[in-house]
């Protein structure tokens, strides 16, 4: 890695806090940093620099995956490498003395303007931060520099455009890294490395063998402290556009042993421009729109969406969204796609299901379970098969197992060590690009008309349950059923170490 310095707008902030600063300690710890790396905190707090570095200090011991010894000369080392300056975001004359500081260290350590600008705020700031990095000259033309947001990127179609314009003003495409933290999950990522390095999975990815592809994503979780960010947000645009549809255009992605990471953006974004458009008239035959009612969730009454604190109580913003997707291309064409996402689920789970076709027999037939891809990107990590094995006894028959491809060791790297790591070498093989999101947002714009217009019903579910029951509809007219997690069921006669099998809900 070259020199970097990065600059990090919102230090003082809970994303900061949780995610980045541990991320950084443990590439730190991994020497996964490069060598003349200095970080810059940002924040309208009048912090000195040992400020920030003991609040960054107490983030590490809190939130990081591998936590610092006492006493530890790699701590201090590592919160050497910390400088605090305050900032008002819309301030000019605050970016210009935040380069005379950088360019002071820079100097002092003979160091290349090489510049990551992470912007951990609000999207409404991104515009200004942006065009003010501009004109301050913070973005030098003598070296590198990138520009990392979060997510949300726009709030619809309209706006995504608009922000996309004003960001290409300061940054060129190839540098803006925008961070989906599903695809810096190890798993994800693997998925890349197990198509590559597998023939037999090349040859099976396509309609020919697959039945039916399911991408999950449930939070056992309510709104929480985000009710009045959710309340004008809903399932769709805070899960749906992003996280989903970036999962479902890496699961059907078909990946040779040489892509490289500008072959796989364009196989997904062929993916994306594949996915038929709805118009807003259909969305009612295609997606089923939810919000949660009181119920059960582990053993805890909860109260419905409406009830908890900072909603309306005539609130209409959905918490479940599920939908049939088709994707139109010589690969996947008849396949159907299904995805969902709510919260106040029966578990907190996000996986991948591939269901491969019975090619001898229908499925209704011979009760036979069908072979079964399970990615599962969390809370646990790994990738299994499903196959039919034969049953010792007087009665025969079959039983499904499962044979595990993968599992993530519970050390293993989290998503934003494996981002910011890939964002410092330049390597955008796993953020969002423009195409990617801008096409997501086409697919998503009438959909949200539908919503807004009332013309998808709102169905109610119980809290602590897989969704409303017009979600399992929504697959019963393929003949197809959700595939959930039997966890849950095994009883304490289960041998220790019997990998579990998935059911159908129905």
């Amino acid at each position: 890695m070259e020199p970097t310095t990065m600059i990090l707008f919102g230090a003082t902030g809970d994303l900061a806090k949780r995610k980045i600063y541990p991320a950084l300690f443990n590439l730190f710890l991994g020497g996964k940093l490069p060598r003349g790396f200095s970080v810059f905190g940002l924040g309208r707090r009048e912090w000195s620099d040992d400020v920030f570095r003991s609040n960054v200090e107490q983030a590490v011991r809190q939130f990081s995956r591998r936590k610092p010894m006492d006493p530890d000369r790699g701590l201090a080392d590592f919160l050497g490498l910390f400088r605090y300056n305050v900032l008002e975001i819309d301030r000019e004359s605050d970016y210009r003395e935040l380069l005379s500081v950088v360019e002071r260290r820079e100097a002092a350590q003979s160091l290349p303007p090489n510049r990551l600008f992470y912007l951990s705020v609000g999207p409404e700031h991104f515009e200004t931060i942006a065009l003010n990095i501009q004109s301050s000259g913070l973005g030098s033309a003598n070296g590198w520099k990138r520009l990392v947001i979060e997510k949300p990127f726009g709030h619809d179609l309209q706006s995504a455009r608009e922000l996309n314009r004003v960001l290409n003003h300061a940054f060129a495409e190839e540098e803006i890294y925008r961070i989906d933290h599903y695809l810096g999950k190890p798993v994800v990522q693997q998925l890349k490395a197990l198509q590559q390095a597998n023939p037999v999975l090349q040859a099976l990815w396509s309609h020919r063998y697959i039945a039916n592809v399911q991408i999950s994503a449930g939070e056992a979780d309510g709104v929480g402290l985000r009710a009045g960010y959710y309340d004008h947000i809903g399932a769709l645009r805070d899960m749906f556009q992003n996280h989903l549809l970036q999962l479902l255009m890496t699961a059907a992605i078909q990946l040779s042993q040489d892509s490289g990471p500008e072959e796989v953006r364009w196989k997904k974004r062929n993916v994306m421009e594949a996915v038929d458009l709805l118009q807003k008239e259909d969305v009612r035959a295609r997606v089923v729109r939810g919000q949660y009612a009181a119920g059960r969730v582990d053993g805890q009454d909860v109260v419905g969406y409406t009830r908890e604190p900072g909603i309306a109580p005539d609130s209409r913003t959905e918490t479940f969204v599920a939908a049939r997707l088709h994707i139109d291309n010589n690969a996947w064409r008849g396949v159907p796609f299904y995805l969902r996402t709510g919260k106040r689920m029966k578990e907190k789970s996000t996986r991948i299901v591939v269901e491969f076709k019975e090619p001898l027999r229908p499925k209704s037939v011979g009760g036979v379970a069908p072979n079964l891809l399970i990615i599962e990107i969390g809370p646990n990590e790994g990738i299994s098969l499903q196959f039919n094995a034969t049953e010792h006894g007087p009665n025969g028959g079959f039983k499904p197992v499962r044979i595990e491809l993968h599992r993530n060791p519970e050390d293993s790297p989290e998503s934003y060590e494996n981002l910011i790591g890939d964002a410092l070498e330049g390597d955008a093989t796993y953020f969002a690009h423009w195409d990617e999101i801008e096409l997501s947002w086409r697919w998503v714009q009438p959909v949200l008309d539908a919503f807004e217009e009332e013309l998808v019903p709102l169905h109610y579910y119980e809290a602590g349950t897989y969704g409303p029951d017009a979600s399992d509809a929504l697959l019963a007219e393929d003949g197809n059923s959700w595939w959930l997690d039997d966890r849950e069921e095994r009883t304490s006669e289960t041998k220790e170490g019997e990998r579990y099998a998935l059911y159908a809900n129905h």
